[in-house]
């Protein structure tokens, strides 16, 4: 792109360019990640690509666009370039501290409401490896009467969601940082809700570039067998749990029956599996009994 060839650019012809692009590089969405990234750079909706598409775009428009683009060939997450990522009907600010929110995450969101619907007024609740904040935030909005705390031992992890919390009014979360139960001390809920790394160390390393080569490791490596934290976070919740009290937690697809039976083995009653979209094993819950 020469400087004067740089008015000849219109919104068509340099949609079609990074599509192409994109395609060459062997991105999976190479349309879709063109419009979107445009259509931020232009400040404008993705249907305005259509309705302006002969219109020329301003140098800075392009510098802006072009810098996106460079971006992307690098394989950086379309959610770090844009800054964002929308989570269950909500905006999140999303960059390299944290993990790009999924929406399968948005089934652990589902399966806490659920389970926790007879007390909808008024629960005490904790979130394990908040990162963003995107499932404490989403529960702590969903239920704003009762009271939420998160933790995570990342201090740049909890920055970004202190101040996803501050942006979409999440008054009833706090925050603190520390390795799971660690800063809680001795205090009980009646919901914990987690979403521990899972991913295997030998799957880490032929993860896709975006996430290998950009997402927080240690949000990510769940060990040999990917279940290390999980096992951790089964053996410690009953102590933090109020009889009767519910845990749910996030799992890699393979992990639903290992999963399940490190749940049982420590006494979780009511134990279930809940699938994704793709309907693959996604979240596992399961109650605290009573002590005998």
């Amino acid at each position: 792109m020469t400087s004067a060839a740089a008015a000849t650019w219109t919104v068509a012809a340099i949609t079609k360019w990074a599509t192409d692009d994109f395609r060459s590089r062997g991105l999976d969405s190479p349309r879709l990640e063109a419009e979107v990234l445009l259509a931020a750079a232009l400040s404008c909706s993705r249907i305005a690509l259509i309705t302006e598409s002969m219109r020329a775009l301003e140098p800075s428009e392009l510098a802006r666009f072009k810098g996106m683009v460079q971006r992307r060939r690098r394989r950086e997450p379309v959610a770090y370039i844009l800054g964002k990522r929308e989570f269950f009907g909500r905006s999140f600010r999303v960059d390299s501290r944290v993990l790009v929110p999924r929406p399968d995450t948005e089934i652990l969101v589902e399966v806490a409401l659920r389970e926790t619907r007879s007390r909808n007024l008024y629960v005490r609740a904790l979130d394990l490896c908040t990162g963003s904040g995107c499932v404490a935030i989403t529960l702590a909005r969903e239920r704003p009467t009762s009271s939420f705390l998160a933790t995570d031992i990342s201090a740049e992890a909890l920055a970004v969601a202190q101040e996803n919390a501050l942006r979409l009014g999440a008054y009833n979360l706090a925050f603190r940082r520390g390795s799971l139960f660690d800063p809680v001390q001795s205090a009980r809920f009646d919901l914990i809700t987690a979403n521990p790394p899972y991913v295997t160390s030998a799957e880490l390393l032929v993860l896709d570039a975006d996430v290998r080569d950009h997402e927080p490791h240690l949000a990510l490596d769940g060990g040999v067998d990917g279940l290390d934290l999980a096992r951790i976070i089964v053996d410690k919740a009953p102590q933090h749990l109020e009889t009767n009290g519910l845990l749910a937690m996030e799992i890699g697809a393979d992990h639903g029956p290992a999963t399940a039976e490190i749940f049982e083995s420590r006494g979780f009653t009511n134990v279930r599996i809940d699938k994704d979209y793709g309907k693959r094993d996604r979240v596992v819950s399961g109650r605290r009994p009573a002590s005998p």
